[in-house]
């Protein structure tokens, strides 16, 4: 069970984003072993750990804590992957908003969970899961992503002023004065989601290159594509991939993973039972694996790793830790950094 990965296209654009900054990317690609011919790979993923070192880095050499504000502002559909395409050719903003979201899988995965749209209480929302707690790490990823979404309206439309407001999970940090720039509309910091917020109006506005058949075509190819993924895992894995989003401060039970995963309880016992496993030993695996790549590959405390795992308390993930791999935490990370 990893943390997730993403598409290389987000380095592509973090390279972008640096070069639009005034510091040439080539150093830093080097200092991270990516090469041109990875770049232009459509099948390379990057884990998300080193692609929140790569950013930390890219931060430092730039002197721009705000550069993945400007990861968003250089931003286009295409770098949506599948994604991005369904929306260019969407008959509204309201089927590309959801394209987005559904086929997300397709350019990234994150074990912290899935983007969503909704439409409720007459107003559009496109939320990116959380993937507290925050630090000088992650912002840039949270930044990049509601930056580029921001985008994406005016982008499909041609309308500007689209969407009403912007909500963040983290509090103000030190570039807040650059958020006012890039969104130019109320931004709330402190919010329960992440999220960027449009009126149904907005909703029903065509796009710009809607093509009726060009986008039946794309969805049914990203539909196979999206099926197969979801094939290619096991009971067993796709558990563990439920199991991950419900981690956070809690210990999901079987019944709620179930229901995540559209089956009845017994079924997904059974199913589980036929493999060898219980829901319990998944689980435990799960956040076994979870916590050894949160200790070994990022810069979380271990008081934060022990909430995000559904630990009471830390000392009790500790000793959990400990007994799954023979040394504790502190150790375990020191030994592997």
């Amino acid at each position: 069970m990893k943390l997730g990965d993403l598409s290389i296209t987000y380095v592509e654009l973090l390279a972008r984003a640096m070069d639009s900054l005034g510091t040439p990317p080539a150093p830093l690609l080097e200092q991270f072993r990516i090469e041109a011919s990875t770049l232009s790979s459509p099948d390379t993923r990057i884990s998300i750990p080193r692609f929140m070192r790569l950013g930390h880095t890219a931060i430092q050499q730039t002197g721009a804590p705000w550069l993945g504000l400007q990861m968003g502002r250089i931003s286009q559909p295409s770098h949506l992957g599948v994604a991005g395409l369904l929306a260019m050719t969407a008959p509204t903003l309201r089927e590309a908003l959801q394209a987005v979201a559904d086929y997300e899988l397709l350019s990234s995965y994150n074990s912290r969970g899935a983007s969503a749209f909704s439409v409720n209480q007459g107003q559009g929302r496109l939320t990116f899961y959380s993937i507290s707690p925050y630090n000088e790490y992650n912002l840039f990823v949270v930044d990049s992503v509601l930056g580029g979404w921001f985008r994406l309206p005016e982008a499909l439309t041609g309308k500007q002023g689209l969407v009403q407001s912007v909500q963040i999970e983290f509090d103000e940090p030190s570039y807040a004065a650059r958020y006012q720039e890039h969104f130019r509309c109320p931004v709330h910091f402190g919010a329960e989601s992440n999220s960027i917020i449009l009126s149904c109006e907005a909703l029903d506005l065509p796009v710009l290159q809607r093509c009726a058949s060009v986008y039946e075509g794309l969805k049914r190819q990203a539909d196979r594509e999206l099926e197969r993924v979801r094939l290619g895992l096991s009971v067993r894995e796709s558990v563990a991939r439920s199991i991950g989003p419900l981690l956070n401060g809690q210990t999901p039970e079987l019944e709620v993973v179930a229901r995540r995963l559209n089956m009845a309880p017994w079924t997904l016992r059974r199913r589980l039972q036929a493999e060898g496993v219980t829901f319990q030993q998944v689980l435990n695996e799960t956040r076994q694996a979870l916590a050894e790549s949160y200790v070994r590959d990022t810069a979380l405390t271990l008081g934060e790793i022990a909430y995000v795992l559904g630990f009471g308390s830390a000392a009790a993930f500790q000793r959990a830790f400990k007994r799954w791999t023979g040394e504790a935490p502190g150790r375990y990370r020191e030994l592997r950094r």
